[in-house]
């Protein structure tokens, strides 16, 4: 894969930044994030972006501000989304002009593309090891799952997920396929599968088949 053009984004929240790989015609685009303590070079994201890339859809993968400012811990919820949102209507008027868009991300990224799908205007979700339950801290009640974020995105919903993933596994749902890969929460050894899995779900969803 080509080094991709890096934009910066404002955002009510600081600076966003943007790797874009354009697909020559472009039929659709897929915008995705990270996760809360990576980066854009996670080995599923660029899995998913090869796929992408291969069936005529642009990529672009977002930095949140908070990565771009050299912060580790993520920011709030509210605020990742509202920099989220900012950044896709950027994409929406710039780059991805006239492009039915999917987004999602991995494991953080793919909540907050879960709980924007609405205001991004996604034709659908990509969740790449999608966090259903968070991890149990010593001395205090176990902390609520996350299936209504699944539940609440409103498009369809492709989550790839590790079948040792000790975040849990999603179940499926009317508009919801899971599809498991072999290895835990990274996808390092299952990204034949997530190549597999976004080629096979990405062009219904966008249109373009």
């Amino acid at each position: 894969m080509t080094t991709a053009p890096v934009v910066e984004v404002p955002t009510p929240r600081g600076p966003g930044r943007v790797h874009l790989h354009v697909a020559p015609d472009a039929r659709g685009a897929l915008v995705m994030g990270h996760g809360a303590g990576g980066g854009v070079g996670a080995p599923d994201l660029v899995a998913a972006t090869g796929a992408a890339l291969a069936e005529g859809v642009s990529v672009a993968l977002v930095e949140q501000p908070y990565r771009v400012a050299g912060r580790r811990a993520p920011d709030r919820a509210p605020v990742l989304d509202e920099a989220w949102t900012a950044i896709v209507a950027h994409l929406r008027e710039g780059p991805l002009k006239g492009l039915s868009l999917v987004t999602g991300g991995r494991s953080s990224g793919a909540r907050v593309a879960c709980r924007t799908a609405a205001a991004t205007g996604a034709a659908g979700v990509l969740c790449l090891a999608f966090p259903l339950q968070p991890a149990a801290r010593a001395g205090r009640p176990p902390a609520p799952g996350r299936l209504p974020e699944l539940d609440g995105a409103g498009v369809p919903v492709l989550v790839v997920q590790g079948t040792r993933d000790p975040f849990g596994m999603p179940p499926a749902g009317p508009d919801r396929r899971v599809v498991e890969v072999p290895g835990d929460h990274s996808l390092r050894a299952g990204l034949a599968g997530v190549r597999e899995a976004v080629a096979a779900w990405l062009p219904g969803v966008l249109g373009t088949t």
